[in-house]
């Protein structure tokens, strides 16, 4: 069986910061191919949304997708038409100014995970979300970045992976 996670960064991020190679480490361990597009080029989510469906995904038999703020709007938006069955999302950015889908049909399989302290993603898009769509929510105390949770989201990614 042919697995692929994407870590989809975001928007100041780039492909392989902290985040985005400690799910990659932690999918690895887990038989799946990684990668990360990079979608520096374009500060807007739903060109991002364009570039992700622009790659040739045919020959996986599973795809994860992970996501950070934008990232995870993007694999949200992105799941079902790429034929995801699992959405690990971090900080996610929905609900804001300029986001172009505010509906979304997220899989069984997901996970999100938000910061109390969070001031850019209010921690309410989060619950709104999470309440609409009966997904799992887990909330830590701290901000936008998560990183200061790093080994605890390596942790949860990881558990979330042996359930995939």
């Amino acid at each position: 069986m042919k697995k692929l996670m994407i870590y989809n960064h975001g928007k100041d991020s780039i492909p392989w910061g902290e985040k985005g190679l400690a799910m990659a480490e932690v999918a690895k361990r887990h038989g799946y191919e990684v990668i990360s597009p990079d979608y520096t080029a374009s500060n807007d989510p739903d060109v991002r949304v364009k570039q992700l469906l622009s790659l040739d995904l045919s020959g996986y038999d599973k795809i994860v997708l992970v996501g950070s703020s934008m990232g995870a709007y993007v694999a949200t938006v992105t799941a079902a038409m790429v034929g995801a069955n699992d959405l690990f999302l971090l900080a996610s950015a929905f609900y804001l100014p300029g986001y172009q889908s505010t509906e979304f049909s997220p899989p069984e399989h997901t996970l999100v995970i938000h910061g109390w302290q969070d001031d850019v993603v209010p921690p309410d898009n989060a619950w709104r979300f999470c309440r609409q769509y009966r997904c799992q929510l887990k909330m830590l105390d701290a901000d936008h970045r998560l990183t200061s949770h790093l080994p605890q989201l390596a942790e949860e990614f990881d558990r979330f992976m042996a359930e995939c």
